[in-house]
């Protein structure tokens, strides 16, 4: 591990579950935030392995998408602990964006990660989005992200799932700006889609609620709270 990132000092705890504890981390104690760093030795005995294997996936995707602004850049990795970027801003359900510009920028922002082979299969979360201080967005969270080398019939149908999944957000804080064209959108589910509601969805939610304890709004995105 790069020693400069060894030595920067947690500052505020942002999630520990049973696979990993996520912290912001510092210079000095009282400094500016200036990485997160995702600990995965924390993990409870005999899960450390899958959730070194998560990290992997991340990192995967987040080095593909590598410059791109608005999202996290991997700074470390030793093989159990990752550092990467912070980013500051306040998460979608807090912020509520109702500009039309706001979502704009997410959907040019999710399709430069289409372009890259990348889909990232969570933006259905409102943690994971972010309005940043100029009032652009940013994207969280890449556990569940995917990288493509070629555009399969299987990633335009998960890439489709992340457009569908921001249109909903637009739906919900700026709908008097959707287009009819976002509208048809929002009322064509891909048959992955359909197959979660009535299958995966509820493993997910008893493994996330019951066995992880997370909150609606929690999941797989991280909790900016001060």
């Amino acid at each position: 591990m790069n020693q400069s990132y060894d030595k920067l000092i947690p500052v505020r705890m942002l999630k520990h579950d049973i696979l990993n504890r996520i912290e912001a981390c510092a210079e000095t104690a009282d400094g500016e935030i200036v990485a997160i760093r995702r600990d995965t030795r924390t993990a409870v005995f005999g899960l450390g392995w899958f959730s070194r294997a998560v990290a992997r996936r991340e990192i995967r995707a987040l080095n593909v998408l590598k410059g791109i602004d608005g999202i996290p850049q991997v700074l470390d990795w030793d093989g159990k602990v990752l550092y990467r970027t912070w980013i500051e801003g306040e998460p979608m359900y807090r912020a509520q964006p109702r500009n039309a510009a706001f979502y704009r920028q997410a959907l040019h922002l999710i399709r430069e990660h289409h372009r890259r082979g990348v889909t990232h299969n969570d933006t259905s979360k409102e943690p994971n989005w972010l309005v940043r201080p100029d009032g652009t967005p940013g994207l969280l969270d890449y556990q569940m992200a995917s990288v493509f080398r070629r555009r399969t019939p299987f990633m335009r149908m998960l890439a489709w799932d992340d457009f569908r999944h921001l249109l909903k957000h637009k739906r919900t804080y700026c709908s008097e700006h959707l287009t009819p064209i976002e509208q048809r959108m929002l009322a064509r589910k891909a048959w992955l889609s359909r197959v979660w509601r009535v299958t995966g969805k509820k493993v997910y939610r008893f493994v996330t609620r019951g066995i992880l304890g997370w909150a609606d709004r929690e999941g797989a995105g991280e909790r900016y709270t001060k």
